[in-house]
């Protein structure tokens, strides 16, 4: 069967990359802020509202292309990690969901681990992470990763200043070695505005399926948007290198996200249409006589609707 290229791509970091990712939009006092800062400087252009019909059949197409993508990571054995960070309602659960759907979940999954046990706190940072990395032929998509301790874990106090400094000068090497043992680790910070988390986390209080989304640390972490970006600024000033790049996801617009981390993401692995050739099913079985038990022996559930 000829295979035919679907999508290039290449792994090399662009020339003139951002070496220090815009910083998120700072909720302070106007006076405080240089005007000639980068945050301001960083400020996109507003985009024309991206219609729900292009979202879709952009996403549908898309779709076809992760298929095509986890084949071939499948049948050439790579192993994928890819990291969402961000801040609360940045948009990272979402950009996974969007991503998983058309995948099979026995190649790909999702790993969102809670907080640590007794047992887990007395190991070693990283190991409860390695465990859950992708054997060859899978795809991992941590919901938060080993960040955590750069991120939460730093501003709330969860961890000592030891603690903190050692995973600062031990997260590049781990990362490093990850990337020589043959693992594609890319990794993506949602950038969400000040104006827009506040929008998500009020519609988190008027939609009773999304409640339960809203917990005491994201209201927490709403009253620390200033302590949170430091921590994110000096997170990326000691781990943005070249073999583990950071790559920003402006999430003001969900959907324009979706379909920008989806695309970027597929240029991570360039991969060739291992699609197989149509089949033609079978002729089913002829009628023997066989009779099948009654309908009524079986026990079926309620039918309200």
């Amino acid at each position: 069967m000829a295979r035919t290229k679907a999508h290039g791509g290449s792994t090399t970091t662009p020339a003139g990359r951002n070496r220090r990712p815009e910083r998120d939009a700072l909720s302070i006092p106007a006076a405080a802020i240089n005007p000639a800062s980068d945050v301001e400087a960083a400020k996109p252009e507003a985009s024309p509202r991206l219609s729900k019909t292009a979202y879709e059949a952009e996403l549908r197409r898309l779709a076809v292309e992760l298929v095509k993508w986890e084949e071939w990571i499948k049948a050439r054995g790579l192993k994928v990690v890819a990291i969402f960070e961000g801040r609360d309602a940045a948009g990272k659960g979402g950009a996974i969901k969007r991503i998983m759907e058309p995948l099979n979940p026995r190649f790909a999954r999702v790993v969102a681990l809670p907080a640590p046990t007794e047992r887990e706190r007395g190991q070693w940072y990283f190991q409860r992470y390695v465990v859950n990395l992708p054997a060859a032929g899978e795809i991992v998509l941590f919901d938060r990763s080993w960040y955590n301790r750069a991120g939460v874990e730093r501003v709330m106090g969860f961890c000592t200043e030891e603690e903190y400094q050692e995973f600062l000068r031990s997260c590049p090497e781990f990362e490093r070695m990850l990337v020589r043992s043959g693992i594609i680790l890319i990794k993506y910070w949602f950038s969400v505005s000040d104006a827009e988390q506040e929008r998500r986390f009020q519609a988190r209080l008027d939609d009773p399926t999304k409640r339960w989304k809203l917990s005491p640390m994201d209201v927490e972490s709403r009253a620390r948007w200033l302590d949170y970006s430091k921590a994110k600024d000096e997170m990326f000033a000691h781990t943005d290198f070249k073999q583990a790049p950071w790559w920003v996801v402006r999430s003001d617009d969900k959907k324009r996200a979706h379909l920008n981390v989806i695309t970027h993401l597929l240029s991570q692995v360039p991969y060739e249409d291992l699609t197989p050739e149509p089949i033609v099913l079978p002729p089913r079985q002829k009628d023997t006589g066989y009779v099948r038990p009654p309908m009524s022996d079986q026990t079926f559930i309620p039918e309200p609707f």
